[in-house]
């Protein structure tokens, strides 16, 4: 069986940080590049970040990039998103994916990844 989980999400006040994790059973991360996307309350899903098979190649939308950092542990099979600086804007629930791939490059299309966590939420208070 293949399952993703994230963890991490919680209430913080703006200007404050979370780190959330995704941990992976049934599947080696080395094989596959990851992503987080996050929905907020009334919006359509959207791109967060992306990183490569090797870790070397990361990506970030402009509207985190800067605050946020990805991160991936081989030894854990494990992988980070760190969210520094948060706004409300950032309120949303957080999904982290798996795209099986032999590319070292990234992807941001949702379309392309294969596997999907259940979601956790992130809430950022004024």
């Amino acid at each position: 069986q293949v399952q993703l989980e994230e963890s991490g999400g919680g209430l913080v006040q703006a200007g404050g940080s979370l780190r959330l994790s995704c941990a992976a059973s049934g599947l080696n991360l080395s094989s596959y590049r990851m992503g987080w996307f996050r929905q907020a309350p009334g919006k359509e899903r959207e791109f967060v970040a992306a990183i490569s098979l090797s870790g070397e190649i990361t990506y970030y939308a402009g509207s985190v990039k800067g605050r946020f950092t990805i991160s991936r542990d081989g030894a854990k099979n494990t992988v980070a998103l760190q969210m520094n600086s948060l706004k409300p804007e950032d309120t949303a629930v957080y999904y982290c994916a798996a795209d099986r791939t032999f590319l070292v490059g990234i992807t941001q299309n949702p379309y392309d990844y294969d596997y999907w966590g259940q979601g956790t939420q992130v809430t950022v208070s004024s």
